[in-house]
């Protein structure tokens, strides 16, 4: 059994060598069920293999969130021009209309807030909820170092099992507290722990350097957080490294809908991660979008 102390460096990812997909698309998702890459290339266009995902789930432990306080009207005009909500029930099923008929990655872990200790997780949603929200994904936190470690690790193979059993993907998220190291030791231990326990995809950060590790050493396709909002130039070239060293994908949140212009933002970023824009010519189109 492998310990803490005494193991070398991991050295041989092959970054430069793309992982066998066996006639599907998506990086690890070749032998799922036919429910479960449906869904998945609902969540993950098939013609670029990426995915931009809005992230409005703040409020589920963060309460209102600026540029969150009105969902009705913040959120409502994004919804259109990403690939993915990702959000919670609740949200879902007071503000978004059904007719966008936009995949849905649902939140289902919960049971903490900012005031108390976050990795006190469990699962909130039951799967037959999951259903009627007609969720394309389940998203669980999971907190690895952190003094619940031990149970956000069982929320998230419970979910993956019953996700399974239903065929809905489920996307595992990295979560870093204040303690933890957002370096590509760590997210490598992280990305790969969730990809090996059942995620059908993970949400992680960006890091530099080694992003390209992380991507190469997880078995499933990530795709990179936003985080705290960042000029706009910063957010947008976080994006086009991530995707350049490996990421599948990003979930954006507070860099939309905190942004001078979220639909612009919106679709500089899609200009990055499907059209492979730069950082540079992003920048320059979410300007003129904004002062049109």
């Amino acid at each position: 059994m492998a310990d803490q102390s005494g193991n070398k460096d991991a050295k041989s990812f092959a970054t430069d060598i793309p992982v066998a997909t066996d006639g599907y698309f998506l990086k690890g998702s070749c032998h799922y069920d036919w429910g479960m890459q449906d869904r998945l290339s609902r969540i993950f266009r098939p013609d670029t293999g990426k995915t931009v995902m809005l992230a409005f789930d703040h409020g589920y432990i963060m309460g209102p969130t600026s540029g969150l306080e009105r969902m009705d009207l913040q959120v409502v005009p994004l919804a259109e021009h990403c690939d993915v909500l990702m959000c919670t029930r609740g949200a879902l099923r007071t503000c978004i209309p059904p007719t966008f008929n936009k995949p849905v990655c649902l939140r289902v872990s919960a049971g903490a807030t900012i005031l108390r200790e976050l990795s006190d997780e469990l699962v909130g949603v039951a799967i037959d909820d999951a259903i009627r929200c007609n969720a394309s994904a389940m998203a669980v936190q999971v907190y690895v170092g952190a003094e619940y470690e031990h149970k956000s690790i069982g929320n998230l193979c419970k979910v993956a099992d019953t996700g399974m059993r239903h065929g809905i993907p489920t996307l595992g998220v990295t979560a870093v507290g204040k303690e933890m190291a957002r370096d590509s030791r760590y997210l490598g231990l992280a990305t790969r722990l969730l990809g090996e326990l059942g995620a059908q995809f993970v949400k992680t950060y960006y890091c530099e350097p080694g992003f390209d590790k992380v991507a190469a050493g997880c078995p499933v396709p990530i795709v990179i957080a936003g985080g705290k909002k960042l000029p706009e130039i910063e957010a947008l070239t976080m994006a086009y490294k991530a995707i350049d060293q490996g990421a599948s994908g990003v979930d954006m949140g507070r860099n939309i809908f905190q942004a001078d212009n979220p639909i612009a933002m919106l679709k500089a970023v899609m200009s990055i991660v499907h059209e492979g824009a730069k950082a540079e010519e992003a920048l320059d189109m979410y300007n003129t979008l904004k002062n049109e």
